[in-house]
């Protein structure tokens, strides 16, 4: 038959070879018993997901990112978006700007619109006049950080913070310093805080105030806050010991000397003369303890007592007042005059005994090597404060 097809390979007979990129290839035609030529099967059908497909890899190849288009049209077209997305928001940005700038529901119209909080010893006339040059201005322009800055130069502002309250109101909130200690300044009686800060109160309100504390000396304003920090450091050290049993024996002191920090000076009120005790810088609980417990002993042996230096191990130097006498060393070991300080190791009850009862005999050679001796060590602190102190304001001034 003309029209049937091959059986070997399904082409018709006046057909060439097949197009090699049809979708359906050739089917196979079958002849039914009767006669009739019906349709067959595919013999091979192309996969529609052949990863080998041309119009599947065009696809591919012509995909991409959204924002980044494969033509040049495409590029120029998303450029210029941009860039007027960009210029519509600079504008917006400058019309706002320029509206809050000009618009009189943002601005501090006077001292009225300023709130303050926390006043205790900073009164509103020291504060204001901070923000003078702030009355008029819009409130976004107003900067907060430095008026800060200004605030905590008030001696007696430790914290502050400034912040915004729309339309027109500006809150400060002030915590002030507390004062841990009188000082003395020549015949000036202040105030001072943990940190060295000097702070000045008028004598009747300190009075209403009902303050109790020690009068500390050797605090110098001209010195940097540095080495007054570290004074008052030493301060706070002594007063926590004292009082950690809770019998708060920093009430019975008159007054503390801190020009030298390795050296805390205690004057001790005591009846008819007041004693001034050197208690290091520290162990201060223990060498407190071992002046109390032998003081009276101590006075009445030697009646023109006039300092005590306890700073030593296992003895105590007792110094007279000028003119009635050398200083005697009292405990074990007195006779080596020559020791230097070290670190007291706590002394026990029997050898606190020993140290007020044992006392060298009162040789005329003893007497002036005694005497010479601590007048060295004397010379000696005096020098290492000096070089401490001078190092402190090196320090300060790099």
């Amino acid at each position: 038959m003309a029209t049937q097809r091959s059986l070997k390979n399904g082409s018709l007979i006046w057909e060439d070879d097949a197009p090699p990129e049809t979708r359906f290839r050739r089917v196979q035609q079958v002849t039914s018993p009767s006669g009739r030529v019906l349709p067959g099967m595919p013999l091979e059908m192309e996969d529609a997901d052949d990863e080998e497909s041309p119009r599947r890899r065009r696809l591919e190849k012509a995909s991409g990112p959204w924002w980044r288009p494969s033509t040049k049209t495409g590029r120029i077209l998303l450029g210029s978006a941009a860039l007027m997305v960009l210029a519509g928001s600079v504008t917006i940005y400058f019309g706002v700007a320029r509206f809050l700038e000009r618009d009189a529901r943002f601005r501090i119209t006077g001292t009225s619109n300023i709130e303050a909080s926390g006043l205790a010893q900073v009164s509103r006339a020291e504060l204001l006049p901070v923000f003078g040059e702030d009355i008029g201005k819009n409130i976004f322009f107003i900067h907060l950080s430095e008026r800060r800055k200004q605030l905590e130069q008030i001696p007696w502002v430790q914290r502050a913070t400034v912040m915004r309250l729309l339309p027109d109101q500006l809150r400060v909130n002030i915590i002030e310093r507390t004062p841990v200690a009188f000082v003395r300044q020549g015949q000036h009686i202040g105030l001072v805080d943990e940190d060295g800060v000097l702070l000045t109160m008028p004598p009747a309100r300190m009075t209403q105030r009902h303050y109790s504390f020690p009068v500390v000396t050797g605090i110098d304003a001209r010195d940097p806050q540095v080495s007054r920090r570290a004074r008052m450091a030493v301060y706070q050290q002594l007063v926590r010991e004292l009082d950690s049993t809770g019998q708060r024996f920093s009430e019975q002191i008159s007054e503390i000397d801190l020009t030298d920090p390795e050296d805390a000076r205690v004057l001790m009120p005591e009846q008819g003369a007041d004693i001034l005790a050197h208690l290091g810088n520290d162990q201060f609980l223990v060498r407190y303890q071992r002046y109390k417990a032998h003081i009276a002993e101590w006075r009445q042996q030697y009646p023109r007592l006039a300092a005590v230096d306890l700073r030593y191990d296992q003895q105590v130097v007792l110094e007279m007042s000028p003119g009635s006498g050398p200083s005697v060393t009292a405990g074990e070991g007195a006779v080596n005059n020559e020791a230097s300080p070290a670190k007291p190791s706590p002394a026990t009850a029997e050898n606190i005994g020993k140290a007020t009862t044992k006392v060298p005999e009162r040789k005329p050679r003893a007497k002036s090597t005694s005497r010479s001796a601590i007048e060295r060590r004397r010379e000696e602190a005096r020098r290492a404060a000096l070089a401490r102190r001078q190092r402190l304001n090196g320090g300060q001034a790099q």
